[in-house]
């Protein structure tokens, strides 16, 4: 990460880098609404966190990685705290804070350097005392010299240093950034060759998303209440399964068009959207309680679209009453509700009890090599003469089209296509031919829980 001018640009970490956890870790600490997560977009060069001027918007913590003169580390972001509040949710909020805390290399204590200090400041100011790291203090939205003098006020609480910046314009963040690096311990080495596969958890709200992550990571990782929306930002998780690397994240609950009112929530749905389009697995997690959904079924036609292989988790399965036939009848009830996604396993599990959970990361592991298949020129020529080659009723006949010969293209997920000869440029395959193309490649070569891509081209 370089600055430029008043601009800070992030560079990538190239392949290889160790994992988050292995990381020095620096935890990012205030009252609502100072701006702890607009930092935190600057200094990991993403819009990892939601930023908007609701107060509370953060609630898990966040974890994001930075790189600064060649040195990286984890930064953490966590939700605005209020130490008094025993509602359920700021609780939570703050012992998610105290366990970062507790994990911590450094803290960084940010403060609104125009409102000067607040007794709620004062109380934070304490929290970060007690837990013995050393602590910068970032008096936040500085953009003029009076304010750059103003945010000395915040030295008499005597800790190491206080730097004045602006989160939003990228001032005071490289002087605040060197001095974090010269307190860091050195990083791991690079870990060569180890694959991460990169699962989103999606659904509607309070179907147990968190409380999935929770079981498979054994901690409270993330924020959990009967109160829905309570998750907002995508919560990244790392874990090790069976010499596996996974990163699970945790999306908000994805509700109707027309129910989402607050802004936060209407930006949670969309940054669930874009995790898709970045997961290689999509597990989507239906309530076994309420049954499959319209709802349900357009999530995981988000997850089809984003070309993200597909798990069908059906939650809560120790709740129901069952026969012989429960899981036969049940499975037919998803199968008519969304039939686009055929090709996804259906595990029954239970996020409370544990029942089946690690046989999603199973899954997800056979999903994943799927998806990166590569079927050799040779076997699909030979999969063409069995297939293919006889000409078959795939358009009008007024513009008759046959299909010449195919390749794949790319994989994540496996799109292949179709070379054809007709007169009419505007001759299309029928879906029915494309579907039944679709069947043979699956019984051929698997593709197992990932969706096909089909793409013509006149030769």
């Amino acid at each position: 990460m370089e600055q430029i001018g008043d601009q800070i640009e992030i560079n990538a970490s190239p392949e290889g880098q160790p994992p988050l956890a292995a990381l020095p870790i620096v935890v990012i600490l205030g009252r609502p609404n100072v701006g702890k997560s607009t930092l935190f977009n600057k200094l990991t060069g993403s819009r990892r966190a939601i930023v908007g001027d609701e107060p509370g918007i953060t609630r898990d913590r966040i974890y994001g990685r930075a790189e600064w003169q060649g040195r990286e580390f984890a930064l953490v972001d966590t939700g605005g705290i209020i130490p008094d509040d025993k509602q359920l949710i700021p609780a939570n909020i703050l012992a998610q804070a105290r366990t970062a805390l507790e994990q911590s290399s450094l803290i960084m204590l940010v403060v609104d350097a125009r409102a000067g200090i607040t007794p709620l400041d004062e109380e934070l100011a304490e929290l970060a005392r007690g837990i013995n790291k050393p602590v910068f203090i970032a008096a936040n939205k500085v953009d003029s010299a009076k304010l750059e003098a103003d945010a000395l006020e915040f030295a008499t609480w005597g800790f190491n240093e206080v730097f004045p910046v602006s989160a939003e314009h990228g001032s005071g963040i490289a002087e605040m950034l060197d001095r974090t690096i010269e307190l860091l311990p050195t990083n791991p080495a690079r870990e060569k060759g180890k694959q991460e596969i990169r699962i989103a958890i999606v659904g509607r709200p309070n179907v147990g998303k968190s409380s999935l992550v929770n079981r498979l990571v054994g901690e409270q990782r993330v924020i959990v209440s009967p109160i829905p929306g309570t998750t907002r930002d995508a919560v990244d998780t790392e874990l090790s399964f069976e010499d596996n690397q996974y990163r699970l994240i945790d999306t908000a609950g994805i509700r109707r068009k027309g129910k989402t009112d607050l802004y936060a929530e209407k930006i949670s749905v969309v940054m669930a959207r874009q995790n898709l389009e970045q997961a290689d697995v999509a597990v989507l997690m239906i309530d076994a309680i309420e049954g499959p959904t319209a709802l349900d079924a357009t999530i995981g036609g988000y997850a089809h679209e984003a070309g993200a292989s597909l798990i069908i988790a059906v939650n809560k399965w120790d709740a129901i009453e069952k026969d012989t036939h429960s899981t036969s009848q049940y499975e037919r009830r998803v199968r008519e509700m969304m039939k686009f996604a055929d090709y996804a396993p259906i595990v029954f599990v239970s996020a409370k009890s544990g029942l089946r959970v690690t046989k999603i990361l199973e899954l997800a592991r056979r999903a994943y090599d799927e998806r990166s298949k590569r079927i050799t020129t040779s076997e699909l020529n030979r999969f063409f003469e069995r297939h293919l080659e006889q000409p078959r009723a795939t358009t009008s006949s007024r513009y008759p089209l046959r299909v010449m010969y195919m390749t794949q293209a790319s994989t994540r997920p496996p799109t292949f296509v179709l070379f054809t000869s007709s007169r009419s440029p505007k001759a299309k395959l029928h879906f029915s031919y494309e579907r039944y193309l679709v069947n043979r490649l699956r019984e051929e070569f698997g593709f197992v829980a990932t969706p096909i891509r089909i793409k013509q081209r006149r030769k």
